[in-house]
């Protein structure tokens, strides 16, 4: 298996609040003291009129912060991104570590094609949020066909089909990326994420890993996964409140963020000199190379699939594959006279593909 380093990169933002003002004709023009830092724009649950949103980079295994890059209002998220995305180039430099090592994890409002080739080459995991992708001849050719995979975790009962689409066209920018698309039925409350279509929910996520390493299921599993970043803004706000308000300058409040940050890693930086703990991993997918080895005697066809084979009963007496007939149309007949068809499609570690 090959290791990979994480790098989270989302936004977070601060609302200050603005009393009302007299406006009568003796007085002067109002100045705000915050004009210079915040804007008029979307405050999220927190209460205000006006905001500050800040970029923020974090490093998954050892939750340390990387980087802050603040803008008036909702930001400028594409700059914000840009100088996040040399922030971690720098960092690979310094450190001699191969681009193929560093992945990105972002968050939803990254998903467009446009914003994806700002990526400077670095491998990525993000929600889409272009659903004119669903509209394209390839995605729907593959809608139609069963599902590669079933996802489910074990805190929900949600249970998402997933198609895989490994070469897609997103938006007029022409980059092209992996789309792996995750379906749903609707349920009684609206959802607050996706796009509904004739009673299902539809979810995009985009990445370029292989998927020779990475499943279907691994994709949407590691996305997910960014789950865990909240708890680290969470517990900054609650340690250092580095989002509070201590200038009225934009260079002053993002002077203040940095030293938060970097107080931040040398607290992570001597608490680990106290107690030396591992440095923490998390395996998303086994590694596959024993089985590749094992098979290294009988090597696939050269391109394809060979023919199907059949699967042996698993216990004496029960049912095999050879007593379900296949039909023209693709089903098969079970001994009941009921028809069945495919529901989910796994590639194995030898390469080859089960049909359940």
């Amino acid at each position: 298996g090959k290791e990979r380093i994480v790098f989270d990169v989302d936004g977070t933002r601060e609302a200050a609040r603005q009393r009302a003002l007299p406006k009568t004709p003796e007085l002067p023009a109002p100045q705000r003291r915050l004009d210079e830092v915040c804007a008029p724009g979307y405050t999220g649950r927190k209460r205000g009129e006006i905001v500050r949103t800040r970029t923020t980079i974090s490093q998954a295994h050892t939750s340390q912060w990387f980087g802050s890059f603040a803008n008036p209002g909702n930001g400028l998220y594409r700059e914000e991104l840009r100088r996040a995305v040399a922030a971690i180039g720098l960092y690979s430099k310094v450190y001699g570590l191969p681009e193929e090592l560093i992945l990105l994890r972002l968050d939803g409002l990254y998903g467009t094609g446009a914003v994806i080739a700002d990526l400077a080459g670095f491998s990525y995991v993000t929600r889409g949020k272009d659903y004119t992708v669903l509209d394209r001849a390839e995605v729907q050719i593959r809608l139609h066909l069963p599902a590669d995979q079933q996802f489910t975790r074990p805190e929900s009962d949600l249970v998402r089909a997933l198609y895989d689409c490994p070469d897609v066209l997103l938006g007029p920018t022409g980059q092209r990326s992996r789309v792996v698309v995750a379906t749903h039925p609707t349920h009684a409350r609206k959802s607050r994420i996706g796009l509904t279509r004739a009673g299902v929910i539809y979810e995009l996520f985009f990445t370029n890993l292989p998927q020779s390493a990475f499943t279907a299921a691994d994709v949407v599993a590691f996305y997910l996964h960014r789950g865990a970043f909240e708890p680290i803004l969470a517990d900054e706000d609650q340690e250092q409140d580095s989002d509070r308000w201590v200038s009225h300058t934009a260079t002053g409040q993002e002077a203040w963020q940095l030293i938060s940050q970097w107080v931040w890693n040398l607290r992570l930086e001597l608490g680990h000199q106290l107690l030396p703990d591992p440095l923490r991993t998390t395996e998303f997918a086994p590694a596959c190379s024993s089985a590749h080895e094992e098979v290294a005697d009988f090597p696939s066809p050269s391109q394809g699939y060979g023919q199907p084979e059949v699967a042996l009963p698993w216990k004496a007496g029960r049912f095999s594959g050879q007593d379900f007939a296949l039909q023209s149309d693709g089903t098969l007949r079970c001994p009941a006279g009921q028809s069945l068809v495919s529901h989910e499609r796994r590639r194995e570690a030898d390469g080859s593909l089960r049909v359940v």
